[in-house]
């Protein structure tokens, strides 16, 4: 055949639809930004060192906690999950490919465009925009800079990105699954995209209903947000987080699913309650839509409603505890080896339970009061959202890269990889509890002397993981340069990558060995 149906190169990625290059493309790209947001997140923590302005003027120092947080959430952590999806859907549904392979490559390559708009704003008259992640009006409408604008186009490209490629994960999962595979077949990483993929598109045209009510309020004269002209700077935030609560949970499901597959692996046992854990995954994705205004107990809301969202948030718990239960259930009395995939999942369960207990911690409405903006919130989400997806995500890399290039990653470094990890995540985020239980704001560039001592040791922590994901990409770029052959047993597992089976098999008691086969995850 010419090279116009085998393109090489450059081509071959510009024009590829092919969901394991994509999936590449997805996952190498993710990386980037993560590096990109990491040495955002350096730069706050080097000027947080200690107290007084040492580094970065205070506008510079809103810029970075800006960029920082839009950047780690829609181009890090989301891309990361759609590169695993591509990857993996079609090849544990018995797909030959997603079911809508153009439209896959154009969700991609839109990405790298609106990342290079928003970056782009850092060298715009004015700065990029320093009004925090959640962008609260009327601050981002009334004196934001001028970037601003190119702010607003880069997350209208990024929602579109999501929903095109949620809609490629729905058609797929529908439309394309092997003969005999039902839904309650399927395995749970499958199970928790296709959930994501419906609050996809769900929330992220209103999170475009707020940027473009803020485009109004900016050049077209419209007062949505402003007092002054009939608006409420309140029905921003209610948008905002009708958007951003569910986001939170798209962000987490998908490391659910990942822990899900792995927890099995090296426990030698099926998963413990396959239909509750997908039950469980759904009721999730439901209440993450009726507790949004748990973001907002500070801004006067009537006592009816703070006590709904206050019980609301409460009863979220459940469903996630089942799920914890049940990966703890998996694991119990299991032939359990360590490998790095089985750690970074251990560390997931354990750590991210932490960050749900300070959730609900949050969940009280008056203790809220207390902790609102101080940097017991900032500990509680990175607690949720580093060793829940970005864990994850890295538990999937190790656990499926095998599979991707056929080379086995160096077992050892992969180890030091993840106590390096484990120690610098736990040195940064743990005592920002102590501090923000103390009264530090957050977001702020200089504190008062008695925080000190604290924000020393955060920022330590903070570098000894930066660097030691820069040790990650050496691991990755070594495997697939060098790498050894992998087995089939690449784990040490008779039967091959990992358990398909998802439903529990007839005998699953903890006294009675279960009754199981294993397969191949590839279809026949």
């Amino acid at each position: 055949m010419s090279e116009s149906h085998h393109p090489t190169g450059i081509k071959r990625w510009l024009y590829t639809t092919n969901h394991k290059d994509i999936g590449t493309l997805y996952l190498w790209f993710s990386f980037l930004m993560f590096l990109v947001g990491g040495v955002m997140a350096l730069v706050i923590r080097a000027e947080l060192f200690q107290p007084g302005l040492q580094l970065v003027e205070p506008n510079f120092f809103n810029q970075m906690t800006t960029m920082h947080g839009l950047i780690m959430v829609f181009g890090a952590v989301m891309p990361a999950f759609v590169g695993l999806a591509n990857w993996m859907i079609p090849l544990m549904i018995g797909a030959p490919d997603m079911a809508l392979p153009r439209l896959n490559n154009l969700s991609f390559w839109i990405l790298p465009f609106a990342f290079f708009m928003l970056l782009s704003t850092l060298f715009m008259p004015g700065g990029a925009p320093n009004f925090g992640w959640t962008f609260y009006a009327p601050l981002s409408t009334t004196y934001a800079p001028p970037s601003v604008t190119y702010f607003i186009f880069a997350i209208h490209i990024m929602g579109a990105s999501s929903i095109l490629g949620s809609i490629n994960i729905i058609a797929t999962i529908m439309g394309m699954r092997a003969p005999g595979m039902g839904y309650m077949k399927m395995p749970l990483f499958v199970w928790t995209w296709f959930i994501t993929a419906y609050l996809l598109i769900a929330v992220m045209p209103v999170l475009a209903g707020a940027v473009t009510m803020m485009l109004i309020d900016i050049h077209f004269g419209g007062s949505f947000f402003s007092a002054a002209g009939g608006g409420d700077p309140v029905l921003f935030q209610h948008i905002f987080w009708f958007f951003g609560h569910p986001e939170v949970y798209i962000m987490i499901l998908p490391a659910f699913g990942v822990a899900s597959a792995i927890i099995p692996t090296f426990a030698r046992k099926p998963l413990f309650g396959y239909h509750s854990m997908v039950y469980a995954t759904a009721s999730i994705a439901f209440l993450s839509f009726i507790v949004w205004a748990h973001h907002m107990f500070t801004v006067g809301m009537p006592l009816v409603a703070e006590g709904f969202f206050m019980f609301s948030t409460m009863i979220i718990a459940v469903p996630t505890g089942v799920k914890i239960f049940n990966w703890v259930a998996t694991m119990w009395r299991g032939s359990m080896t360590f490998e790095t995939p089985m750690l970074f999942a251990v560390a997931f369960v354990i750590l991210f339970t932490i960050g749900g207990f300070s959730g609900l911690m949050l969940a009280i409405a008056p203790a809220d009061f207390q902790y609102h903006d101080t940097y017991f919130v900032v500990a509680h989400f990175h607690y949720v959202l580093v060793p829940g997806a970005i864990f994850g995500i890295m538990a999937a890399v190790y656990f499926w890269l095998p599979k991707w290039c056929g080379k086995m990653y160096d077992e050892m470094m992969g180890k030091v990889h993840f106590w390096l990890s484990f120690i610098g995540l736990n040195v940064t985020f743990f005592p920002m509890h102590f501090v923000g239980l103390a009264g530090m704001p957050r977001r702020i560039p200089d504190y008062a002397l008695q925080f000190a001592d604290f924000n020393m040791i955060s920022s330590a922590g903070a570098f000894l993981f930066g660097f030691s994901q820069v040790f990650f990409l050496g691991i990755v770029l070594q495997t697939i340069l060098y790498g050894k052959k992998a087995r089939s047993e690449v784990w040490d597992n008779p039967h091959g990558l990992e358990w398909t089976l998802p439903s529990p098999p007839p005998y699953h008691s903890f006294t009675q060995p279960p009754q199981v086969t294993m397969a191949h995850a590839s279809p026949r």
